[in-house]
């Protein structure tokens, strides 16, 4: 009988993506879906190893940027969640609540936080008095909570979600929209580095944020032709400090409200994404910046020769582990491939395989988990090719991820030509005059919503709304989504 790791190699990602993604969640120690609460998810060493990774390198960004680390509370009440009309009325079926009864038996309902405006915002009313305390900006890496009613998906779809959110307040406008473009380049660069494609998409106004003036998505490919929202930004204009009395003396000497911000970057969804984008039918296949092991050594034992062959690796060992998460695999009850198995599921993006031949010819052999490629170096020059071979998987893993994106991009002109893209599991291009109904017939007709027209390149219709023959506003991105 086939072991697990040979078992989920057998699975082919495209044609079966959700079997293969649960069986790697559990297989390669991201996370158990078992807990006996319904989207809550328990996640294991090698899931919370990569999320606390991701979680520093957005942090880092958002802190050099001029974010202060904060920590809010995790309830609100009732009568602060419901002062922005807009926002209540988009999050009010999705809240957990605490009931709270005092000892004569009254009771108080608090709400868990879906996200944190309602609980920092009347902060902010506190804080902020002066134009020379703005722009005040500030995140934190908390869960939210929200009673999902759709059917819940590990890591995509849960209850108890992992994110960091970041909220700021402004002075004019202008320097909101500046704070627009400077959220949206900390968040692109983080995707990036970890070799995530995504369209940069602004939601159509039915779609936005509640309470927002408008809304940027970052939309994930996924295998399985349904988008990952992986990351938001939402220009909030003066609708949430009209509704706190969030207000500032202006350099005039006249007060005026705040123009603030929220944006907030799912640490779950972008794992999720890694696995995705990158995983093959072996498995995981790791950025090395997040990978929990970068380099794993398997020594290749024949009897007679173990010494020689262990004093070698131990040398090459000590060489790297200073500089790379490095694993020596001496375990004497597993066959060599049977280690080659488990580690390529476990997504390692270096092997150095050292037998007798390698010890005789003082070289080892490197193999790179993207492609499997296979060469070999002088032991003394081992470092150096680690590092290069490290940059050119990454770069690779960049590369073919964008590749694919744009590979499932469709320029659909009818609602069969978009129907039918959404069946082949891709996201159809299409022109839409902006007008709901129109919306509404395409969800109902195609199969996949309109996600939003890219927010990054401006994309002009040359033909009329796929929906009604009328005029086209614009050019917008329909597909399935989690």
């Amino acid at each position: 009988m086939a072991s697990e790791s040979q078992q989920v190699t057998s699975l082919e990602k495209f044609s079966n993506f959700t079997e293969w993604f649960d069986q790697l969640l559990l297989n390669a120690k991201i996370a158990d879906n078992r807990f006996p609460v319904k989207g809550f998810l328990v996640y294991l060493e090698n899931g919370a190893y990569i999320m606390e990774r991701i979680r520093r390198m957005l942090e880092e960004k958002l802190e050099k940027a001029g974010h202060k680390l904060t920590l809010f509370p995790l309830v609100t009440t009732q009568e602060l969640f419901a002062k922005e009309a807009e926002h209540i009325k988009g999050f009010s079926t999705e809240v957990f609540t605490i009931e709270q009864k005092s000892e004569k038996g009254a009771e108080r309902v608090l709400i868990v936080r879906p996200t944190s405006e309602t609980i920092m915002y009347p902060m902010f009313k506190l804080w902020i008095r002066s134009h020379a305390v703005l722009p005040l900006k500030v995140h934190q890496s908390v869960n939210v909570y929200r009673y999902e009613t759709k059917a819940t998906r590990p890591l995509y779809r849960v209850r108890e979600i992992p994110w960091n959110e970041a909220h700021t307040a402004h002075e004019s406008p202008s320097d909101a929209e500046r704070q627009v473009r400077e959220a949206i380049e900390i968040y692109s660069q983080v995707l990036r580095e970890l070799g995530i494609s995504f369209l940069l998409l602004k939601r159509p106004d039915f779609d936005k944020f509640a309470g927002a003036v408008y809304s940027i998505a970052f939309d994930s490919w996924n295998p399985d032709g349904k988008v990952n929202q992986v990351a938001t930004v939402h220009n909030l204009g003066r609708n949430f400090s009209k509704a706190y009395d969030i207000t500032f003396e202006k350099k005039d000497g006249s007060r005026g409200y705040v123009y603030q911000l929220c944006y907030g970057f799912g640490y779950s969804r972008v794992l999720a994404a890694i696995i995705a984008q990158h995983g093959d039918d072996r498995g995981l296949v790791l950025p090395p910046s997040v990978a929990p092991t970068q380099v794993v050594i398997v020594p290749i034992l024949f009897k007679g020769q173990e010494r020689e062959v262990m004093d070698y690796a131990n040398k090459i060992f000590d060489e790297l582990k200073d500089r790379w998460r490095t694993v020596l695999d001496d375990r004497e009850d597993v066959t060599p491939g049977e280690k080659f198995y488990y580690w390529e599921m476990m997504g390692v993006p270096i092997r150095i395989e050292i037998g007798p031949k390698e010890v005789i010819e003082e070289k080892v052999t490197i193999t790179r988990r993207d492609t499997l490629e296979r060469t070999q170096c002088s032991r003394f020059d081992v470092s150096r090719r680690v590092e290069r071979l490290m940059e050119n998987l990454m770069q690779n893993l960049r590369e073919r991820s964008e590749r694919m994106l744009y590979q499932l991009i469709i320029d659909a002109k009818t609602m069969e030509e978009a129907s039918k893209a959404i069946d082949n599991k891709c996201i159809a291009r299409i022109a839409w005059c902006g007008s709901i109904d129109c919306a509404e017939r395409i969800k109902e007709n195609v199969g996949g919503e309109v996600r939003g027209e890219r927010y990054d390149i401006a994309e002009h219709p040359d033909r009329p709304c796929i929906a009604c023959g009328q005029t086209a506003k614009t050019i917008v991105y329909v597909a399935r989504a989690y």
